[in-house]
């Protein structure tokens, strides 16, 4: 994710919200409501919060376009205030986590074309790997979900959390990890569920 606009138009856009034009902003919510949706999906794990965190971004970013800095991509200074506003109502509610079937699909492209068997397994291990990532704490939740769904550099995720590259570096580092125990704690369970799965089908 780099670059400070994706095209002309967007400049344009930008520069007639930064004036006082409504239309133009609303333009840039219609570029950017997906992305900005989903990282407060991912972050909060329920639709209803997810809409109302969106709509709370693009309101801070209306009110405060005039301090917006055109040498930064306008989607990552979008992303940070969503993360901020994120992690602040995770931190205040405690949100407790959300159920692996309330996860939507994710675009993810796939070289070949599954047979169902293959497809369950993925849409399965995708939703616990999401279930995972939710149990970390809100900061290194929002880190992980920029590096590997926004695919965001360390230095853009140091600016969009107000944290230096070296504590990024450190936070993805200890979610990695402790991403890995879990997985290595629920692999047994999840290969018993297998078996019996398979039993019961024979």
């Amino acid at each position: 994710m780099s670059g400070a606009f994706v095209s002309v138009a967007e400049r344009e856009w930008l520069n007639l919200a930064i004036s006082g034009d409504e239309e133009a902003f609303t333009r840039l919510v219609e570029l950017y409501q997906t992305p900005v949706y989903n990282l407060c999906y991912r972050m909060l794990g329920n639709d209803h919060s997810a809409e109302d965190a969106a709509q709370e971004t693009f309101w801070r970013a209306y009110r405060n376009l005039k301090r917006y800095d055109q040498q930064r991509s306008f989607i990552t200074w979008l992303l940070s205030i969503a993360a901020h506003y994120c992690i602040d109502q995770q931190r205040k509610k405690r949100l407790p986590l959300f159920e692996m079937d309330e996860f939507p699909d994710f675009d993810i492209a796939d070289p070949e074309i599954p047979n169902p068997e293959q497809e369950y397994n993925q849409g399965e291990e995708e939703a616990a790997l999401h279930a995972l990532v939710n149990k970390l704490n809100p900061q290194d939740r929002a880190a992980v979900i920029l590096k590997y769904w926004y695919d965001c550099s360390e230095e853009e995720i140091s600016q969009m959390l107000s944290l230096t590259v070296s504590a990024v570096k450190s936070r993805l580092h200890r979610a990695r990890r402790q991403l890995a125990e879990m997985v290595s704690t629920q692999q047994p369970a999840a290969a018993e569920r297998r078996r019996r799965n398979e039993t019961s089908t024979l």
